[in-house]
């Protein structure tokens, strides 16, 4: 039947369904002679047969084209998952559980995609998602209880095939959920996962690191699941074959880290194991093994590995220092080996070149895995002293004041006071001189003792600094990789460290030649950004023009880092964030996304993109930049759709048209005036943009000011009332008076056609018109106005600008409140600044003349 599908066309397709659904001709030859005869006429038996026919193959037509289109739709429902709506993220779910039942090609893509709704604030859209993966994964059938075990595994098992470490982490929470439900299934299923695990059935090594993470899982709900059996995972994954798979090594890592008091956050004393537990000696054994070869997946491992000794070992800090002892032996040893190899082969001298260039890479790939781990061991030395150490020094403390007071055993006056006593304390700060001290032990010790010179973390400091320093000379990818992360780590230990490396780690961002190190050096500058702050914060530029890299890889990783870093009111956020809004273009669309995602959540912090906003106009309008109009045009339309207030469009109309008396240039006066017809202008928007007409009314010759300009004029039209109707038209006819006197040669029609209604030439109706309007202006000069620009933010003033001698002021009828306050020069410029063209402001020049 199938014969045919080995050449798969459109035909061969259709003929096979149709084969399914029909049968074969001797198929239906015999269920037709069993059939009573139907009478019909013979004539039309021939012609019901031929559209039954086509019936048929229209509706397997009508089937393919649904199929196809159901697929189609996936792409587009998963994009809805994340929409704000709460009742279109719960259609999505529904349909992403339906197409997965039916088994739908690349259903599954949906199901992965909806899983980070576990963590969604709204209580409707997690309830959903986590009924869904019930609903497919943890509600199997089958005949007994083991079937549906096994089923349950293989789901859940072919979920965590190639997942992302962010959708194992999502799982967790659905798969903890289950085992602490206390589900029939429960004991069942952490059978059929050891069995897996331990190769008792025969399995792919990809199922067997998922059933070892998936014990993990349940061992968040019952420690026992892993505890019980903390053997057979040193045996199975951690003994003598450990070398042959890093990867299942790692990952039994992290199931036996689900038991540490880090992963479950217990307030009881901590739980660990003694430094000669079998655990310990596998791991460490497992590290230096390792160190020496070159197993790609190994420092996964190894930082793992490091990670779980300081979670549960006791005195981690010992077990550390003799792996990292053995483990520069072994590298010494290795050396001395290849050297001896070399001589025995110094007969001939390419064999010798040969194997120096061999042995000389092989050495760069075990210093690198060295490096790396002197670098987890300091980074890890430092959580341990600041989170392990410093913990279990408060509980003692409380410890010891309870029995303390158990012991006096005051009466209730006595208790009063003393809770009146506490009370008042922690009010004015008194009551954590105690933390205060432990606090600065803690510091002293990573300050004066990490890096001393009897610790074994100090010897390699050196080395770190030459590799880093010296990419010429030590140029192997993977040893500048590994030197530059673990120089990131040491940093972390002091500050003293991190002021003399900082510099040194600037410069490898900005003139590394690989990507995976400059993205590695943004996330551990964040880092260090979080731990010292006063030290980075002058280089903080630095980190924003890596946001320009011409890496993809790299962009993403600063605009994630930053966007982190922002939002938790880390960085302050300055005008470096017009480089985040050139993302908003990118030619990667995940980066757009970030970019984007990143200005959504700065619109919920007051005011932030509207303070922002002056600043970022004019750094991507600078000449330099070479930014075109369309871009310019698309990154101001996305921020200004974040200004929805009246006040603040008000307050905007009059800082940016202030900006066109420092904007030197044409395309400045335009992006502007672009700028301005984004906003969405009201009536009070639209009086401060009357009062503000000194600012820009001598670039109205450009067509490119005038323009924008009509554009605000026609929105403001739109609906209003008769008498605002009036001003917006005689406010255009001002402004097409003015952009028409400046072209030479140029006549309106319109104009002349206005003025000869009105019985004088256009030059003369202009001045007359001019004349009034400075006269209603100089009438309203002597009135105090209250300035929006004072009432709101500051940030938006007109920079100031500096002189190296007196020049007379030249103050504007719109800074009212300058004229107020002499000595605020805002608004002042320089001789050299005062832009070229012509201004009507010889009055208030005047008025300043008479003042003085």
């Amino acid at each position: 039947m199938f014969a045919s599908l080995s050449t798969l066309t459109t035909e061969t397709l259709m003929d096979t369904l149709a084969l399914i659904f029909k049968g074969s001709d001797e198929d239906v030859s015999e269920l037709s002679q069993n059939l009573p005869p139907t009478p019909q006429k013979a004539e039309g038996g021939e012609e019901g047969e031929l559209k039954k026919q086509e019936m048929l193959v229209q509706y397997l037509k009508d089937t393919e084209t649904f199929a196809l289109l159901v697929e189609r739709a996936i792409a587009v429902i998963n994009t809805m998952l994340y929409l704000k709506t709460t009742s279109v993220v719960l259609e999505a779910v529904q349909f992403c559980v339906t197409v997965c039942e039916f088994s739908v090609a690349n259903s599954v893509s949906g199901v992965r995609k909806m899983l980070p709704l576990v963590w969604s604030t709204d209580a409707a859209i997690k309830d959903a998602v986590v009924q869904a993966y019930k609903r497919l994964y943890l509600n199997p059938q089958g005949e007994n209880i083991r079937v549906k075990a096994h089923t349950l595994v293989d789901s859940l098992s072919e979920l965590m095939v190639d997942a992302s470490l962010g959708t194992i982490q999502c799982l967790e929470e659905i798969v903890q959920e289950f085992f602490g439900s206390g589900s029939l299934l429960q004991s069942t299923v952490v059978q059929v996962l050891w069995e897996r695990f331990t190769g008792k059935r025969e399995t792919s090594g990809l199922h067997r690191r998922a059933a070892v993470l998936l014990l993990g899982m349940a061992a968040r709900a019952e420690r026992e699941v892993v505890l019980s059996n903390l053997d057979t995972l040193c045996s199975v994954a951690l003994g003598e074959k450990v070398t042959e798979d890093f990867l299942l090594a790692r990952d039994s890592v992290l199931t036996i880290s689900s038991i540490t008091d880090h992963i479950r956050q217990s307030k009881s004393a901590p739980f660990r194991l003694p430094q000669d537990h079998q655990l310990f000696t596998c791991l460490t054994q497992a590290i230096a093994e390792g160190v020496v070869m070159e197993d790609p997946h190994w420092q996964s491992f190894m930082e793992q590995a490091v990670r779980l000794l300081y979670f549960l070992a006791e005195s981690p800090d010992q077990l550390c220092s003799r792996l990292l002892q053995r483990c520069a032996r072994l590298l010494l040893d290795q050396i001395a080996e290849g050297a001896e190899l070399d001589k025995e082969a110094g007969q001939n001298q390419d064999i010798t070149q040969e194997s120096n260039e061999q042995g000389e890479q092989v050495n760069c790939v075990c210093l690198a895995q060295l490096l790396a781990l002197c670098g987890s061991v300091a980074f890890w030395q430092v959580s341990h002293l600041e989170s392990s150490v410093s913990t279990e020094l408060r509980r003692r403390r409380r410890e010891t004041e309870e029995r303390a007071e158990k012991e006096k055993g005051p009466s209730s006056k006595a208790k009063q006071q003393a809770a009146n006593d506490s009370a008042m304390e922690e009010e004015l700060g008194l009551g954590a001189s105690a933390e205060d001290t432990e606090a600065e032990l803690i510091r002293k010790i990573c300050e004066t003792e990490l890096l001393a010179e009897e610790n074994l973390l100090c010897a390699f400091l050196p080395l770190l600094v030459r590799v880093c320093s010296s990419p010429g000379r030590y140029s192997h990818p993977q040893l500048t990789t590994a030197s530059c992360l673990a120089l990131s780590q040491y940093m972390m230990i002091s500050p003293s460290v991190c002021e003399e490396n900082i510099r040194l780690m600037f410069t490898v961002l900005e003139r590394s030649t690989l990507p995976v190190v400059r993205a590695n050096t943004i996330i551990a500058l964040g880092d260090l950004i979080v731990r010292f702050p006063n030290i980075l914060e002058p280089w903080t530029q630095n980190l924003y023009a890596r946001l320009s890299d011409e890496v993809p890889s790299v962009r993403q990783t600063a605009v994630t880092v930053l966007t982190q870093l922002v939002l938790k009111d880390v960085l302050k956020v300055k005008g470096q964030v017009s480089e985040v809004a050139v993302l908003l273009i990118d030619p990667e669309t995940h980066i757009c996304s970030l970019a984007l995602n990143f200005f959504n959540e700065l619109a919920s912090k007051d005011n932030a993109i509207y303070n922002l906003l002056p600043d970022i106009i004019s750094r991507l309008s600078d000449p330099e930049r070479g930014m075109s109009s369309e871009d310019f045009n698309t990154i101001m339309k996305q921020l200004f759709s974040y200004i929805t207030k009246e006040r603040q469009t008000e307050s905007l109309v009059e800082k940016l048209c202030q900006r066109f008396r420092t904007a030197k240039t044409e395309r400045q006066w335009c992006d502007l005036a672009v700028s301005l017809s984004l906003l969405s202008m009201c009536e009070r928007g639209f009086k401060r943009l009357q009062e503000c007409w000194e600012c820009y009314s001598d670039k109205l010759t450009e067509p490119g000011v005038y323009q924008p300009l009509l554009s605000i004029i026609a929105k403001l039209r739109r609906g209003a009332k008769a008498l605002f109707k009036a001003q917006v038209d005689e406010f255009e006819k001002r402004l097409t008076a003015v952009h028409t006197r400046g072209l030479e040669n140029v006549e309106s029609p319109e104009m002349d056609e206005e003025n000869q209604r009105e019985g004088g030439p256009s030059d003369k109706t202009v001045n007359r018109k001019s004349a009034a309007a400075r006269g209603r202006q100089r009438s309203k000069r002597g009135q105090a106005k209250p300035s929006v620009s004072s009432q709101c933010d500051d940030s938006f003033a007109t920079p100031r600008k500096s002189r190296k001698s007196k020049k007379p002021a030249i103050t504007f009828s719109s800074d009212e409140e300058e004229e107020e306050e002499e000595d605020d020069e805002d608004a002042v410029m320089a001789e050299s600044e005062t832009p070229k063209v012509t201004t009507p402001i010889a009055r208030t020049s005047r008025r300043t003349r008479l003042r003085n």
